[in-house]
């Protein structure tokens, strides 16, 4: 397997990538002028220490003072009263861009495949009941989830799986 192959295999992972764009963009990069992938390869160095994952919401953010939680959480002002449940962080930045929601979020880390057996795994269930549990303010679960039957399946998993804490903290 050659570099340019190699190359190809990599931007086909990238979501909604297939072979033929993938080899688009390999052919882009080699027609630019050396600095372009330079200042690329140096970007993507940057992103990986300027940014972490909030440990509230599962949010990827930019670093500021080393803090662990992105603004949206560590924000006063934010309605602690409601929880939105997305698949990821392109849909949470989705529903803040309309600013018509102003509660928390938990980002999911993607759909519960509808033949998975090991959903825990793939995504943060776990991580989502200990939130739900350690609020003492919430009132209100909101699921958002893509019309889909992998996003169907997702819901009904995740209602199933807060059914009995939510029961109990009288949440809706």
């Amino acid at each position: 397997m050659d570099i340019i192959d190699k190359l190809t295999e990599i931007f086909k992972e990238f979501p909604g990538i297939g072979e033929r764009q993938a080899k688009r963009f390999v052919y882009f990069l080699m027609a630019r002028n050396p600095a372009y992938g330079e200042n690329l390869a140096e970007m993507i160095k940057d992103l990986k220490k300027e940014t972490a994952q909030c440990k509230e919401c599962f949010r990827y953010f930019i670093l500021n003072k080393n803090e662990k939680i992105c603004d949206i959480c560590a924000n006063q002002h934010t309605d602690s009263s409601a929880l939105m449940i997305v698949e990821k962080d392109s849909d949470l930045e989705s529903i803040r861009k309309s600013r018509v929601y102003h509660g928390k979020y938990f980002i999911l880390g993607g759909l519960v495949q509808i033949v998975e057996k090991n959903t825990k795994s793939r995504v943060r269930i776990e991580e989502l009941k200990k939130k739900i549990e350690n609020s003492k303010d919430l009132k209100e679960i909101i699921l958002a989830f893509s019309i889909s039957p992998q996003g169907d399946h997702t819901d009904t998993y995740v209602r199933e799986q807060l059914k009995d804490i939510c029961e109990k903290q009288n949440i809706k």
